[in-house]
């Protein structure tokens, strides 16, 4: 199997796997950290699979992300350099989260999806740090309380 390295962010939210992408600085690993925090405080598993560089490969079909070991258990908190948290070794993606700048973004959104290393990945586009609406996007995406 071929392994692409990304420029991304995953983590695993119960059963689902997030891929967060967008340009240095776009806050990434906020809103990682930030999902992982409030799924936490509910009861809900979550955990980081990879910050800043992720590998990802086609298994059957899915996308499988993981961190490269040099990093993997790592995110870089501004200002701090890496600090060491729980992390999951891979997950399959199934939600790619796009952060682009708000002009770029439509209010409403049709479905979407990406091709990413030869798999069809699910996709919403939200505007760059802006994590209060971000959290609330991904929330209601994978109906998760208050949203069902």
């Amino acid at each position: 199997m071929r392994s692409d390295n990304i420029h991304a962010t995953a983590l695993l939210i119960g059963e689902s796997g997030i891929l967060i992408s967008g340009s240095s600085g776009s806050g990434k690993t906020t809103l990682a950290l930030t999902l992982i925090s409030h799924c936490l405080q509910r009861g809900l598993f979550s955990r980081l699979v990879g910050d800043d560089q992720l590998f990802v490969e086609a298994h059957a079909g899915r996308l499988v992300c993981r961190a490269p070991g040099t990093i993997e258990g790592l995110a870089e908190v501004p200002g701090h350099g890496p600090r060491s948290l729980p992390f999951e070794p891979a997950c399959v993606v199934d939600l790619h989260v796009r952060l682009l700048p708000a002009g770029e973004i439509a209010r409403f959104q049709e479905d979407a999806s990406d091709d990413i290393a030869g798999c069809a990945v699910a996709r919403i586009d939200l505007a760059e740090r802006n994590v209060a609406a971000a959290l609330l996007a991904v929330m209601a995406r994978l109906s998760i309380p208050p949203f069902l």
